[in-house]
């Protein structure tokens, strides 16, 4: 039955080079199988280590599949690259080197998946984190892209309170820009790119409700906006939340 499938779909082999040629397909058919069973392994893994704060571990782990064409290998190896590049223990030249290598594993996250809302996500943050290297100019001049990145994140995933975070983050740094950065800005762009408090404050309360108590520096951030709006009583509530956060990260210890 399968000579005659093979014949019938205009396959002109003899009968022994045809079963070789149906074996080879089978192995490689199940070779593929097997592959995407590694890809999601390597991923439960690489999820677990995240959750556990094995930093260097998790980098270890993912930097060895930096070739991979899964944009959902990819973007975590941006996220660790960029988590390795945070530690206080990487020397400079590390963490420089890492900033960077993080902004590509991303872009090509996006280039082999375009509609992947994490890829989206943290090639903004990368993209953010490269300005801090190329001076204020670069990075008011790629403020635009990463606010882009950040809402197609969100239109891809709705309920992602993170993503939801960063906008509030953008907002509130345009806000408070000084007058010497919103010149730069002024060359850079027709239309120079604005925000206000209240909008920061907008997409603080928007991640809070998406998940609730899901980040410490949500909940230090809409303390220090409702500082900006002098209402001290908010900002006493949410500032209280934020000191009484139970802290597992360093950023945490921090906030």
């Amino acid at each position: 039955q399968v000579l005659r499938k093979g014949l019938q779909r205009g396959v002109v082999l003899s009968t022994g080079s045809f079963l070789v040629y149906e074996a080879h397909k089978l192995i490689f058919g199940f070779a593929e199988v097997h592959a995407s069973f590694k890809v999601e392994d390597v991923i439960e893994q690489a999820d677990y280590l995240y959750g556990s704060g094995e930093t260097e571990k998790l980098y270890q782990l993912l930097v060895q599949h930096k070739n991979s064409d899964d944009a959902e290998l990819l973007w975590r190896l941006a996220r660790s690259s960029r988590d390795l590049a945070q530690l206080g223990s990487t020397s400079a030249e590390k963490k420089r080197q890492l900033t960077y290598d993080s902004l590509e594993y991303a872009k090509k996250a996006l280039e082999k998946n375009e509609s992947n809302s994490a890829a989206h996500k943290w090639y903004g943050i990368c993209l953010s984190d490269v300005g801090d290297y190329e001076g204020i100019k670069t990075k008011i001049g790629n403020a635009v892209v990463i606010k882009e990145h950040f809402q197609r994140a969100i239109e891809l995933n709705p309920k992602d309170a993170t993503t939801i975070h960063l906008i509030g983050i953008w907002c509130y740094s345009f806000a408070e820009m000084p007058w010497y950065q919103r010149k730069i800005a002024a060359t850079l762009f027709a239309t120079p790119p604005t925000s206000t408090f209240q909008e920061a404050l907008r997409y603080f309360h928007m991640a809070e409700e998406a998940d609730p108590n899901f980040y410490s520096k949500n909940l230090l951030f809409l303390g220090k906006t409702y500082l900006k709006l002098n209402n001290k009583k908010m900002a006493l509530l949410w500032l209280s939340k934020a000191k009484e956060y139970p802290a597992q990260t360093e950023e945490d210890k921090q906030v």
